[in-house]
This record gives C-alpha cells, structure tokens and sequence, in this order.
C-alpha cells in the first residue's frame, strides 16, 4: 500500500510522533482508510474524531466519507485527502505558548473565561486559538497577535472543541474567515455557532448574585420546565426591546 504514495510524502509521515497520529497514519496506510468502529474497538479511542483530528493537526490532510458498520450502520471513516494541502509548517507540532502570553490574555480578559465569563485562578485557564489550530494553524509571531488568540476554562474548550470537529467548516472548507465569524472564535461579536444560526448566552452568578439564581432555579422545578427555558418565558413577558 505503501507504493502509491509519493517518497516525500511517506518521510513526512515517518517524521509524525503523535501517538495517536501514528495509529491512524500506520492502519490507513495498510488498509487505505480507518473507520471510528476500528479507532473504538481495535484501539480502544472513545473519541474517535480526536485521533482523526491529530493527524490533520499534525499538518496531513484527512478527508471524511461514510461507511457500513460490522452491524450495518452508517459511520465515518478518514483517509489521506489532498496531498497538495499537505502543511509541512505543522510537522514540527505546535508552538509552545510563553508564560508571558498566558499572563497578557489573563489581564486583558480581565482574570475570566472569554466564553462563559466566569473567574478563575490564571492556572485554571488554557490558552486556545480563536480560529481552530487545525483549521490555519499557528503564526510566527505570538507574542504580537494577542486577539488570535483567549484563554477558556476546561468545560467551555472541550465544549468548543466538540462544537467545532463537528463544523463542516472544520470538516471541508478550513475557511479561518468562517471561524472569526462564530461564537467560539468571536463571543462578542458572531453571526453563527458552528454554521448553525444561533444566539448563546452564558450567564454567572458570582457572591451575593447566587442567591438569585437559587431563587430562579427553585421556581423553574416548581413549574417543572428547565432553567434556561424559565428565564427565556420571563423576558418574553417583559420584553422591551422590540
């Protein structure tokens, strides 16, 4: 199977040392694509679409397609795309972010969360790209491009990692433009979520505010409806900006 592809192209390969990468590089190099049933049962991924995401992170293109399952079901599998979209500056893994770049988009984030503004101690928070590393991967230059770049709290950047390996941006096009445009590269200012037209609020009750949530969260169980849709009925019945 090794044949078909170019010399370059298989050195590049060699050169991948992402565990992870390597299983889905070796078994597609073997067999021509990889299924989510072999990444789950054979090598025992749970998340099958992270180890996809490795290698097109490790700068090989990957394309999605389906397949049928052992138990007949629609599933996704990965092979090599277009060789031509190989990014050889991502071979080398991404670039190691400086304590000083953490602690800058710790103060002008103002010590929160950019996605759900909550506060938390600046060891709590990740340094994440605004548009997806696997989507345009890293610049050279990090220290001076501060807006490429937030710092999220460990449940909104698996939230947004979930969201995005499920984008068909994030899939096909790789489009950065689309990315900036989103709420998890732009919370402030965004025309969609993962191109599905949608407006996201995330709300934090801090200190003395909890006792307001306590009081919300205790008429939304007597009615029996959930939290969200207990607050969305009460700006319906008091809507003043139309």
């Amino acid at each position: 199977m090794n044949k078909k592809y170019p010399k370059e192209f298989l050195k590049l390969l060699d050169s991948i040392t992402n565990k992870r990468a390597k299983i889905v590089i070796n078994h597609i190099l073997e067999h021509g694509f990889i299924t989510t049933e072999d990444l789950e049962n054979k090598y025992g991924y749970n998340h099958p679409p992270r180890a996809a995401r490795d290698v097109r992170e490790s700068g090989i293109p990957l394309e999605t397609f389906r397949v049928k399952s052992s138990e007949n079901r629609s599933i996704a599998a990965y092979r090599f795309g277009d060789l031509k979209k190989v990014n050889k500056s991502r071979l080398e893994g991404r670039q190691i972010f400086s304590k000083e770049l953490k602690t800058q988009l710790f103060l002008v984030g103002d010590k929160k969360c950019y996605i759900c503004n909550g506060s938390f101690d600046e060891r709590y928070l990740q340094i994440d790209h605004r548009v997806p590393y696997e989507v345009s991967g890293d610049n050279d230059d990090l220290e001076k491009l501060l807006s490429d770049f937030m710092l999220l709290c460990g449940s909104c950047n698996r939230a947004k990692s979930w969201s995005c390996e499920h984008c068909l941006n994030w899939i096909d096009d790789k489009n950065p433009e689309i990315c900036k445009k989103c709420y998890w590269g732009n919370p402030i200012n965004y025309v969609h979520i993962a191109l599905r037209e949608i407006r996201r609020l995330d709300i934090q009750w801090e200190e003395n505010e909890v006792k307001y949530f306590d009081l919300l969260s205790k008429e939304a169980k007597k009615r029996k409806i959930k939290l969200p849709d207990f607050i969305k009925e009460i700006i319906e019945k008091h809507k003043k900006y139309e």
